[in-house]
């Protein structure tokens, strides 16, 4: 298979059940953004970080890819035939687990904090805020895209903030109050 295709040429693409649509569309927008935070991850996988930090990280990056299909799927034409590209209330609390053990590491928050700290951390606070950017688009859909897809990504970027700073902790990093 070739890397280029030549059918985008003209500035539209395909969604996964055919449709063609301009490229600035929105879920065209909406799964763009999941598709560079998992480039942001990927950057955040490159500074080295422990090995049970990175094994959530790739793990997440294979749901984004799910997520990413999911809102290339407006007509649920793949979700039904391809289990992994779906996700579920189940992911969700997955993350909520996550959430609670990763949070539990570094002293509790009493202030605003800025972002920053080690390579890794620094760039997991980035992929946060590229993850509400993400949300924004998905809830900004019409129609609506599929209401676990949004809490999913809500909590990733909880996550994300709890993965900066336990990053930054395990480091001896210690976080700059607002």
């Amino acid at each position: 298979m070739k890397l280029y295709t030549r059918t985008g040429d003209s500035g539209d693409t395909s969604l996964f059940d055919g449709t063609r649509v301009k490229k600035d569309d929105p879920r065209v927008d909406a799964y763009g953004e999941v598709d560079e935070l998992n480039a942001w991850l990927g950057f955040v996988r490159s500074s080295k970080l422990d090995a049970d930090v990175d094994a959530v990280i790739v793990e997440i990056q294979r749901d984004l890819f799910a997520l990413g299909a999911q809102l290339a799927d407006p007509a649920d034409k793949i979700a039904s035939r391809v289990t992994k590209a779906v996700l579920d209330d189940e992911a969700v609390e997955r993350l909520e687990r996550l959430i609670d053990r990763f949070d539990a590491e570094p002293p509790p928050l009493r202030h605003f904090i800025l972002a920053g700290g080690t390579p890794g951390g620094a760039a997991l606070h980035v992929a946060r805020t590229v993850c509400r950017r993400a949300e924004r688009r998905i809830v900004a859909l019409t129609p609506p895209a599929d209401a676990v897809l949004v809490r999913y990504v809500n909590r990733l970027s909880d996550l994300l903030f709890a993965l900066a700073r336990a990053v930054n902790h395990r480091a001896g990093v210690p976080e700059t109050d607002w």
